[in-house]
């Protein structure tokens, strides 16, 4: 057993762990196919619809193994976090199924179907500026008042372990897989979903998309250290903050490459899913799919496996 999941980079042994403890509370989402989409692409395409998770959202993995993995005492005062939403319901999901209290700090320009979702599982919301740096001090100003136990939104090996699971998933649906592609704000899920396939598939590669409005992880990655956004000029909400210490690494040691879309790119990309596959998808979700179509020769007959991400799209300010 790993005891010390907060400091070692997750394990095979960890991630099978997560699946594990997170696989009453969430569902096992399926992979689905597109023929119009494969001739489109001009590849085979799976995707994994974690729009159909609890939560709408693949957050919910990372949420609730990083609060079911704390210690009891380590609940008794709750739980906090900053996030623009689906890091935050899963964090509110999970504390309600623990039975204890959650401190959710959100940027006030969060979409309102996040807000209201947060709410309606009993989590104490408390509205910041929409920066980094607000939500890092109010986050501090909650923790200080309150005593709760802290889950980053994604630089937090226990909320990597368990986005681990996702492609852990997908790969066992879907054998042979030569690529499969993410998106990447924070890097939790793409931190997670490479190390899953280094562990469980080697030969597959991983390759990651990213809003051109929000790139710092492709920066990043080209420079060899963390670069900070200057500006998150994206309709991804979902994709807007930085990379961390825990998730650069393993970008940089797991992850081919990274594809950066504009938004038109990714509005295209959210349509056609909406129009051929009749799902419901958020715009950071369409990301990965939009940089697939974008370098179409890359992939070009290949297997590729595609995590979309999640549905929680506000239907008042839908893109098209």
């Amino acid at each position: 057993m790993n005891t010390d999941t907060q400091t070692l980079v997750p394990t095979l042994q960890t991630i099978r762990e997560a699946r594990e403890r997170i696989g009453p509370f969430i569902h096992r989402t399926p992979v689905l196919t597109s023929s119009s989409l494969d001739a489109l692409a001009g590849a085979r395409v799976f995707f994994k619809c974690e729009n159909f998770q609890k939560i709408g959202a693949f957050k919910i993995r990372g949420g609730m193994n990083a609060v079911l993995s704390l210690p009891v005492e380590g609940l008794r005062n709750g739980v906090a976090t900053h996030s623009s939403g689906n890091h935050a319901q899963a964090i509110a999901y999970a504390a309600r199924e623990v039975g204890t209290k959650a401190y959710i700090v959100m940027p006030r320009t969060a979409p309102e179907i996040k807000k209201k979702a947060v709410a309606g599982y009993g989590a104490e919301i408390i509205l910041c500026e929409p920066t980094l740096q607000a939500r890092e001090d109010t986050l501090r100003e909650v923790v200080a008042r309150t005593g709760a136990a802290f889950v980053h939104p994604f630089d937090d090996y226990r909320v990597i372990a368990g986005q681990a699971t996702c492609a852990a998933e997908l790969l066992e649906d879907v054998p042979g897989l030569e690529v499969v592609m993410a998106p990447v704000g924070g890097g939790g899920l793409l931190g997670g979903t490479a190390l899953a396939v280094h562990y469980l598939s080697p030969g597959t590669r991983v390759i990651a998309g990213e809003p051109a409005g929000a790139d710092d992880a492709y920066r990043s990655l080209k420079a060899g250290a963390i670069q900070a956004n200057a500006t998150t000029q994206t309709i991804a909400d979902g994709l807007l903050t930085s990379l961390g210490d825990k998730t650069f690494p393993l970008i940089q040691q797991y992850v081919e490459d990274i594809i950066t879309v504009t938004d038109e790119e990714i509005v295209a990309a959210m349509r056609l899913i909406w129009e051929r596959m009749k799902i419901i998808i958020e715009p950071s979700c369409a990301v990965p799919f939009a940089a697939l179509l974008k370098e179409k020769e890359r992939f070009a007959g290949k297997k590729v496996g595609i995590i979309l991400t999640g549905g929680n799209v506000d239907l008042g300010k839908l893109p098209f």
